[in-house]
């Protein structure tokens, strides 16, 4: 199957803006506020942020037509699930550390445990964001010799 230069672009495509997601708003956005001291509920807008570009890259793994390009969007959004993985790690420590700190009587030593909780619970979503930047680079080389992983090949055939 001979696959065009466009329809390596548009597959590329889908690996890029995850790549773009995870540096604007992971490797950017969630260390700025920390830094910026918004408070707890300034961890959400990363997340919410983030959130969107993978109910885009959902939307397009399925509504896409051309076999190779659906294939990638496909791809992109199996690692999309991988980060969420990485997400529920980090919401779960959060609520631990709720949950710790919700009896505390000393407000001052809640705060501190917070803070470094904070510190913490972002690793999960931080390593699955590196892991899958690496596969994602990868599988942008691929969208780019106009191959398909097996995997993404056999869960999801070529039209005959």
């Amino acid at each position: 199957m001979e696959i065009s230069d466009s329809e390596k672009k548009s597959a590329r495509w889908a690996h890029d803006l995850f790549v773009l997601n995870i540096f604007f708003f992971h490797l950017l956005l969630t260390p700025a506020t920390m830094v910026l001291d918004i408070g707890r509920a300034g961890m959400l807008i990363p997340l919410v942020l983030s959130g969107m570009v993978i109910a885009y890259i959902f939307y397009r793994s399925r509504t896409e037509k051309r076999w190779f390009v659906a294939a990638h969007w496909r791809l992109a959004f199996n690692r999309c699930k991988l980060l969420m993985w990485g997400y529920a790690g980090s919401i779960a420590i959060f609520l631990l550390a709720e949950l710790l700190t919700s009896g505390m009587k000393d407000a001052h030593m809640a705060n501190i445990m917070v803070t470094v909780v904070t510190r913490i619970a972002v690793m999960p979503t931080l390593i699955m964001a590196m892991v899958t930047v690496v596969m994602e680079a990868s599988a942008g080389g691929q969208a780019s010799k106009g191959e398909v992983p097996e995997k993404i090949r056999e869960a999801f055939p070529p039209p005959a």
